[in-house]
């Protein structure tokens, strides 16, 4: 509320150059100009009393005096903040070149709140849910779309190189949070014959096994999800053995299961497999835990073991084959020349 009090007159005319899906894209003078600046406001508007931030919302777009108004009032909402689809993380991503580019009390009194309800947030496992204060799969540990993952990695990256608005505690919450979030990682991945292999999509916050999200969202190996851990496990400087052990286990499964002599395309405005000894490799999103197989589920939650089974609307608007998983096996043998040296 102390918001619009401040800056009412202006946002309602505001007509930012600048896109949200942008705004982390652009040079670093840009971070300290009165567009940012402006950007930032309508950023801080939407964030939620418990200091989280809602999904899928375009920052940058106009605000009149209803909506305005309905920001105020949603503010206590708190269900919807969340760290899914890049939600929270990357307002404070954001948020914080800004301040770095031109400290704001302001906005350092949202990067404080933000950061607080991502600690919080985490569960005494390390690992951190979908939606703290919502209910059914969005309490379980998330690595769906990259949420737990993009989590870690801002914090990772403030920890790094932190900015002079991160106080001591802060620090040791965040060095705390990474190492939970790491063993996390760890006691999730799923073994198969006593050898680690790749992770669900979600796992349960209590027992940590693989479990079920929306109807189409079964328990299962996750081809592209796994990827970003490892991604992830990659970049951590002078690797623990166990972590060492967690890629090899993961790239062994990538190279097990790539898909060879398909491609994905289009025809008569649905989703096809052709058959392509070119085309590069791909993995199956979802793939049974029992069988390695990929598999497939429309709404009814029946899962099948062709895409082509299911109906259109599942078939042509979800991912069911992804390539990430391409990107570490070829950066692989550098991380690991890297080691030996």
């Amino acid at each position: 509320m102390r918001h619009i009090l401040l800056f009412l007159s202006t946002l309602c005319l505001l007509e930012a150059k600048t896109t949200w899906k942008s705004a982390l894209k652009q040079k670093e003078d840009w971070y300290g100009s009165a567009e940012a600046r402006e950007l930032a406001e309508k950023v801080m508007l939407y964030q939620k009393s418990n200091g989280g931030w809602p999904k899928n919302t375009d920052f940058s777009s106009d605000l009149d005096l209803d909506g305005l108004k309905r920001l105020a009032e949603q503010r206590g909402a708190l269900k919807e903040a969340t760290i899914d689809n890049g939600a929270t993380y990357t307002p404070l991503k954001f948020l914080t070149q800004v301040w770095q580019a031109k400290p704001d009390s302001e906005i350092e009194s949202s990067l404080h709140r933000g950061l607080s309800f991502l600690l919080k947030s985490q569960y005494p496992n390390g690992g951190w849910p979908q939606r703290p204060n919502h209910s059914g799969y969005s309490l379980h540990i998330t690595y769906n779309d990259g949420a737990m993952i993009g989590v870690m990695t801002y914090l990772r990256d403030l920890l790094e190189k932190p900015p002079t608005f991160l106080m001591d505690q802060e620090k040791t919450a965040i060095k705390s949070a990474l190492s939970q979030g790491l063993d996390c990682i760890l006691n999730t991945q799923i073994y198969v014959d006593e050898k680690p292999t790749v992770w669900c999509a979600q796992h349960d916050a209590k027992t940590l096994l693989p479990a079920k999200a929306r109807s189409y969202e079964h328990p299962s190996f996750s081809g592209g999800e796994s990827a970003g851990i490892v991604r992830y496990l990659m970049e951590i400087k002078s690797p623990s053995t166990r972590v060492r052990e967690s890629i090899e286990g993961a790239v062994a499964w990538f190279r097990a299961h790539q898909i060879n002599g398909i491609r994905i395309d289009k025809k008569d405005g649905n989703r096809i497999i052709v058959e392509d000894k070119n085309a590069p490799p791909l993995w199956a999103r979802f793939s049974d835990l029992k069988t390695g197989e990929p598999i497939f589920s429309g709404r009814d939650g029946i899962i099948k073991s062709s895409f082509a089974e299911i109906e259109a609307e599942r078939r042509n608007g979800y991912a069911w084959y992804v390539s990430n998983p391409r990107s570490i096996l070829n950066d692989y043998p550098e991380w690991k020349q890297a080691l030996e040296n």
